[in-house]
């Protein structure tokens, strides 16, 4: 199949698209803007609505009204705007509704900057709304995966009736990569639950309201059985190397690339160096990590933060062996500096 030249932001747009979504709700922030302009062009094109809301919160309740009616449904943004959007998130997520959030991740707090960075982690793992209640998130690491993983995040948000994150920084959504365009989906998952007629049966209701104690707190457990069973099923990463590593690197996302390349040269210079690569953010594949301690003496994170998913490789690793740390703002470092970090890392751990 013949490769397009694609930017992130256009493949994940089309990804969608082949997934069958065919409604789009968002509000424009760089450097996430693209996958709104995509879609302005391209959902008319099959008979899709895009629509520019007056805001984020208007756009993410559109979603919920889309959600409800059981269409597949996407908003996008970036940190500042999916601030905007957690209390529609929270509600989206206790009504049971499938739907994609696509995060194009921008440097923060505050507004910050466009430049590429993972700091949205804490927000999008740890639930940034109200209540109890998760995401699953993924994390594509090219542009070819911004593709994929729409269609892997429509698929999955319609089997547990979840909302699902796709998170990836902001220089991935604008960067170009040759991309295998994937075939159109045509089947989807039964929706019986939907409120779009009731034709022959009773009214389907979308409630997130329930005043009595027991009432609530069954609502919570049924969620959160349905946490679990995405825990025990869905945990995704890529492993590098880690058979004999007596160091292991986490990294996610477009990182992760960089990292790859730094680790084969740490092997070079003798560093039992290997390589953990998260895919589902939430649910952080632990299993992943934990299978690395019977060779690995000690961890090392990198993230383009000041250090957010440390502390789910920290309670992976459950004391069983020291984690390290490096990380940059607004920056993608080299695969030399990365390289450096894991021989100084090595050094420190007496692993030189």
């Amino acid at each position: 199949m013949a490769k397009v030249l694609m930017k992130g932001n256009e493949a994940l747009g089309e990804g969608a698209v082949i997934a069958g979504c065919r409604y789009f709700f968002g509000y424009p922030i760089t450097p996430q803007s693209e996958v709104a302009e995509y879609l302005a062009r391209r959902l008319p094109q099959v008979e899709g609505v895009f629509l520019q809301a007056e805001s984020e919160l208007a756009a993410i309740n559109m979603v919920y009204g889309g959600a409800a009616a059981g269409a597949r449904v996407m908003t996008g943004s970036s940190g500042p705007g999916i601030s905007l959007k957690q209390e529609g998130i929270s509600f989206i997520a206790e009504a049971e509704l499938p739907c994609v959030i696509a995060n194009i991740s921008r440097g923060g707090p505050g507004l910050g900057g466009i430049q590429p960075a993972q700091s949205d982690y804490f927000q999008a793992c740890k639930g940034g709304g109200h209540g109890d209640y998760h995401l699953m998130v993924l994390a594509p690491s090219s542009v070819q995966e911004m593709m994929d993983f729409a269609l892997l995040a429509f698929d999955l948000a319609d089997k547990y009736r979840t909302p699902v994150m796709i998170m990836s920084e902001g220089m991935l959504g604008q960067m170009m990569e040759p991309v295998e365009v994937r075939e159109p989906v045509t089947e989807q998952y039964a929706k019986p639950w939907a409120t779009n007629g009731c034709a022959g049966r009773k009214p389907n209701i979308v409630n997130t309201l329930h005043l009595g104690v027991e009432e609530l707190e069954e609502r919570n457990r049924h969620l959160f059985r349905k946490y679990a069973e995405i825990q025990a099923r869905e945990k995704r990463a890529e492993t590098m190397l880690t058979k004999d590593a007596e160091l292991v690197v986490v990294a996610f996302g477009l990182l992760s690339r960089v990292v790859k390349k730094a680790v084969i040269e740490a092997r070079k210079k003798g560093i039992k160096v290997g390589l953990v690569r998260p895919v589902t953010l939430w649910p952080f594949p632990d299993e992943h990590i934990r299978e690395c301690l019977e060779t690995a003496k000690m961890f090392l994170s990198i993230e383009i933060n000041m250090g957010q998913m440390i502390e789910d490789v920290r309670l992976a690793v459950n004391g069983q062996a020291p984690v390290e740390f490096y990380g940059r703002i607004g920056v993608v470092p080299s695969p030399r500096e990365v390289e450096e970090a894991i021989m100084a890392a090595a050094e420190k751990g007496g692993l030189v």
